[in-house]
């Protein structure tokens, strides 16, 4: 191979890699004077900059001023708007008072009606809801506009439902579903949320059959940039994320899309998430998919969605989203095993391909798939260790996560080319033989295992035709096999990025691997590099670059600012108080309440509250007891009827308080909250006796209706908290540094009461 035709194929695998990546979302260009008539994500990052003004989850007084900003948008477009006020605990008892906004554009048939949804709470406690998920509902108020401006009369009727309460648990969806006569009449939904403040949206469904129709329709809705694929549908139903469509499927039987972006993960549910923070081509994106969905399912039969087949789909450049049936994914299989096989007779009998040399070419493949695995599953836990504070960033995605995400990769390559110099003598027709194999004992273990990543098959198809090349050719085309490695680079590309973005570094294994294994699939091309040695020491510089990059920015300051917590806790049975932090590296501001009497928790470790990732505190340490007004328990029932003891207990809050925890031992026979009812199968699943967290509103009160056996003895522990220890009048805590935020997840600068009590 000539030395040019080496440089410009690998600048052609470079380009192409860039160009999965930039392929997946529109470019942003202001767009405020657009026609009145069409999507401008300008003026829908002005809804988002109302939305997003203070932290505005449930309980907090920024919530209703959010609530009547909507209602104000919906009803300048001349829609009539209602409520939706009740309680529910959704499946997790996780008790709250949810107010739905509604609206509803009525259409010119009878048919099934399509839903758009998005909530409006953001996160308790700090999080501006920015992206989550006030970009999801500035999508909808920007599309309806856009929508009724060129098309007032839709065949389909349209609901807007703007939920409430799904950051508590789901509950406001979970409100509609139960309650809402509306319910009976939706046939689809188009949910949109965020996990992070930027990236491309992914395209999930949500069904309890199969998705064929609804992938067909998607297709023939022909959303400009579809980001979406079968496995990571697969994966996300293994996940514990749920969003409101979940209760739409789960409890209504009822289907839809979600429309939801990932990347920035380290923004996710912090004081971060803000206006200024969200990127505007994720804002264009979520516009993309929503108006040609909108014109498409407003017109198109909903009744006729539910479907007993599965499609296998993903997105690629150029094709935007493949699909196909499930049914071909044996014959697939199939047909690559057949291939592969008539290959390796076809390679034996004409002694192009050497068993020795074949056999060698199982060593470097492995060899490197060890280094690059091990090397991936540890580093994390390296960080860690190299960096403390990065302990305190619960969800695992720091704010120099993206250049670890490329120094891991380009040591992959590193590897991948260093391994394969050791072994340049044998020739690279005999060096494919075992990552063929190896792709091919991956796709039969995901089409038995995982079904929705036997689209993986594709690209083993383009390297069995390289393959097939050089065994006829010793000097082949390296355009041609530049071309055959398209497939690999388009589709496993974005993976690389999307695991640990959205689960954290700790699933950097994931991007070590797959790009050894992409490299694997490369082979055909890059097996003709005589200096993989000079790639190798390239790709090592370029990992030490970032590496020595990232930790130039591994600390923290304004902009990438460090997750602190502190609470005042104070038990109500002794009378004593102590400081407490989820922090595992104390930042100055914490110091100041722990510093060098902090200690471990021992009892007051079971008195946390709980929280997403089940974080403890940290330290401790003594505080001053101060005069907290104390919760009002009484019981006004408590009664024998046959085997049993029936107890009426309502807990009054004597002070502003935002959260009331309450737990027991005691086994229960059944259990409502303020009226609610608690499944039996949560009542036996209970998590560390958690009997139900109520997220309060307006200092409402919380009322138990408890039925245990009659000789039982009824203990429960109480934990009730206000987040107001910042600007409560009895304390003097500073504000926080620019360079740190409250810790998300967690409960944080708050004042807890903790309270038993026994029922004789």
């Amino acid at each position: 191979m000539k030395r040019s035709s080496k440089i410009f194929t690998l600048l052609l695998i470079v380009f192409a890699i860039y160009w999965s990546f930039r392929s997946l979302m529109p470019a942003y260009s202001a767009d405020a004077s657009a026609e009145k008539t069409s999507f401008s994500t300008d003026r829908a990052l002005e809804h988002v900059k109302q939305i997003a003004q203070k932290p505005h989850g449930v309980g907090f007084p920024a919530h209703k001023e959010v609530r009547e900003y909507i209602v104000s948008e919906l009803e300048k477009m001349g829609l009539e708007t209602s409520i939706q006020e009740g309680y529910t605990a959704g499946d997790w008892a996780n008790l709250s008072k949810a107010i739905n906004i509604l609206a509803r554009i009525k259409g010119s048939e009878s048919g099934k009606a399509l839903l758009l949804l998005s909530h409006y709470d953001s996160s308790i406690h700090s999080s501006f809801g920015a992206s989550d998920a006030g970009s999801g509902v500035a999508t909808i108020l920007e599309g309806i506009r856009a929508f009724l401006a060129n098309n007032p009369n839709p065949k389909n009727d349209i609901i807007i439902l703007i939920s409430d309460s799904e950051e508590l648990g789901l509950n406001g969806a979970d409100l509609f579903v139960k309650e809402h006569p509306w319910k009976k009449d939706v046939g689809l939904v188009l949910n949109f949320e965020a996990r992070g403040s930027g990236g491309p949206s992914y395209m999930l469904i949500e069904t309890n059959r199969g998705n064929a129709n609804l992938i067909k329709e998607f297709t023939k809705a022909n959303p400009d940039y579809p980001v979406a694929n079968s496995l990571a549908y697969s994966i996300y139903k293994m996940l514990p994320n749920d969003t409101d469509l979940t209760v739409f499927r789960e409890d209504g039987d009822i289907e839809g899309f979600n429309f939801a972006f990932i990347d920035d993960h380290f923004d996710y549910h912090t004081a971060k998430d803000t206006y200024e923070r969200l990127d505007k081509k994720t804002m264009a994106h979520q516009g993309s998919y929503l108006m040609p969905l909108l014109d498409h399912f407003s017109q198109a039969d909903l009744t006729n969605l539910k479907s007993l087949n599965d499609s296998i789909y993903f997105n690629v450049p150029f094709f935007k989203l493949v699909s196909y049936p499930f049914e071909w994914i044996w014959p697939m299989f199939g047909l690559a095993v057949l291939c592969f096989v008539l290959l390796l007779i076809y390679g034996f009998r004409r002694k192009v391909l050497n068993p020795t040399e074949v056999g060698k070419g199982f060593l470097p493949m492995l060899l490197a798939l060890a280094i690059n695995g091990a090397v991936g599953y540890f580093c994390w836990t390296v960080l860690k260790w190299m960096y403390p504070a990065y302990k305190d960033i619960l969800h695992g995605f720091t704010y120099n996560g993206h250049t670890y995400i490329l120094a891991f990769v380009l040591f992959s390559i590193a590897v991948c080319f260093w391994v394969y110099n050791r072994f340049k003598k044998v020739e690279t027709v005999n060096l494919l033989v075992a990552p063929i194999l190896l792709w091919l004992v991956i796709c039969g273990l995901v089409s038995h295992y995982l079904s929705g990543a036997s689209f993986f098959i594709i690209p083993v198809f383009a390297v069995l035709a390289a393959f097939m090349v050089l065994l006829n050719q010793k000097m082949p085309n390296p355009y041609l096999l530049t071309f055959l490695a398209l497939p690999a680079l388009f589709i496993y590309a974005p993976f690389v990025k999307m695991f640990p973005v959205g689960l954290g570094l700790k699933m950097m294994a994931a991007a070590t691997l797959f790009t050894t294994l992409t490299f694997l699939l490369l082979l055909p091309i890059l097996g003709f590099y005589k200096k993989k040695k000079r790639l190798a020491y390239l790709g090592l510089i370029l990992f030490f670059g970032c590496i020595i990059s990232a930790h130039f920015n591994s600390g923290f300051d304004k902009d990438n600012s460090k997750p602190t917590s502190l609470l005042y806790v104070l038990d109500a049975d002794s009378n004593k108080a102590k400081w407490a932090t989820y922090e595992n590296t104390l930042s100055d501001w914490t110091t100041q309440y722990l510093g060098t009497d902090k200690k471990s928790p021992e009892k007051l470790s079971k008195k946390t509250i709980s929280s997403k990732y089940s974080s403890g505190f940290t330290y401790v340490s003594e505080a001053p007891t101060k005069e907290i007004p104390q919760m009002l328990i009484e019981k006004t029932r408590d009664t024998i009827i046959g085997n049993s003891r029936l107890l009426d207990i309502c807990i009054t809050p004597k002070r502003n308080v935002n959260r009331l925890e309450v737990f027991t031992e005691t086994p229960l026979e059944s259990a409502s909250v303020n009226t609610i009812k608690l499944s039996d199968y949560y009542l036996e699943n209970r998590w560390r006796g958690k009997l139900v967290t109520h997220y309060i509103s307006n200092n409402e009160y919380t009322d138990l209706q408890l039925s245990i056996p009659k000789d039982s003895i009824l203990e429960l522990t109480i934990y009730e908290a206000s987040n107001d220890l910042l600007s409560n009048s009895q304390f003097s805590i500073p504000a926080r540094p620019e360079d740190n935020i409250p810790m998300p997840f967690i409960l944080n600068d708050a004042i807890l009461v903790t309270k038993t009590i026994r029922f004789e």
